[in-house]
């Protein structure tokens, strides 16, 4: 008997191209409210590309993102879209003490559900910054009124990832805890590849994506989660003096064909927000 295809989660992770960790050490928080925004634009054209397909989608985002950009906040909720939290101002769970990451976890959510008028039940940290050292993390969430986190990355990387956390969806802290939904990937050759977005879906061919997310779906029985970000679709984004070779490399390569690989895989796959497939969410 033929099953229906799963559907899979479409994530957008709301920041501006400035506020991207990469460039931290090369433009100050401080600088930001100087800077020409170009998320709006962005997200509108995000906007634009999952309506005609009927796609819902999780736009996690920023606080600071969200109190100068109101109507945009408004938008997405009013596209049926699921909104969440991306933190306030785009600073690593992991560089954080406990008590400024409750105030910034706080302090986001009350922004956006002010902001867009629905509850926030979704939270990701910035650059996947939870991890061993810091699973002290999702207690906090859980306080705050979280019912889910999307911040455990199962990858061995040089800047995040926690490799031998489970793969799927899982209660860190037991059942009824916070729920862990972790970024996409395939297990090959003894070791967790990643295959839910970001700057690997530009590097690789989309083929290798596409095969990626259909064993997911087929060989595991999981839906996938996926995820980018809008100035990912902005190749005429402003190019900041000083970045280094790797980074320039990881945050500019093949922004040009993201558009036309995202509409591949608004095609080839089914896609809803994240709380309606994991939180039962009508």
């Amino acid at each position: 008997m033929n099953r229906p295809p799963l559907r899979n989660a479409l994530t957008i992770d709301v920041e501006d191209y400035f506020q991207v960790s990469a460039f931290a050490a090369h433009i100050g928080r401080d600088e930001w409210p100087a800077i020409a925004g170009r998320v709006e634009a962005n997200v509108d054209r995000i906007l634009a590309l999952l309506a005609p397909a009927g796609i819902h989608a999780t736009f996690f985002t920023l606080g600071w993102i969200a109190e100068r950009y109101p109507a945009m906040v408004r938008r997405i909720v009013a596209g049926g879209h699921e909104l969440a939290s991306h933190g306030y101002a785009h600073q690593r769970a992991s560089a954080q003490t406990p008590a400024a990451f409750a105030a910034d976890v706080g302090s986001s959510k009350a922004i956006l559900e002010q902001t867009g008028g629905q509850a926030v039940s979704g939270y990701r940290a910035p650059s996947f910054s939870i991890g061993a050292a810091n699973l002290w993390a999702l207690d906090t969430l859980q306080r705050a009124g979280y019912r889910y986190s999307s911040s455990i990355y199962p990858i061995r990387h040089d800047h995040y990832g926690m490799p031998d956390a489970p793969r799927f969806a899982w209660y860190p802290n037991g059942a009824g805890s916070l729920l862990e939904l972790p970024i996409s990937t395939v297990r090959l050759w003894r070791r967790n590849l990643p295959a839910g977005g970001g700057g690997y879906f530009r590097l690789l061919p989309y083929a290798v994506s596409r095969w990626f997310l259909r064993r997911i779906n087929s060989h595991d029985g999981q839906a996938g989660i996926f995820y980018f970000h809008p100035w990912e679709l902005d190749p005429g984004q402003p190019r900041p003096a000083g970045i280094g070779l790797k980074t320039r490399l990881r945050h500019y390569l093949n922004l040009r064909r993201m558009e036309a690989r995202l509409g591949a895989l608004t095609r080839d796959f089914q896609w809803d927000r994240v709380d309606r497939i994991f939180l039962g969410k009508p």
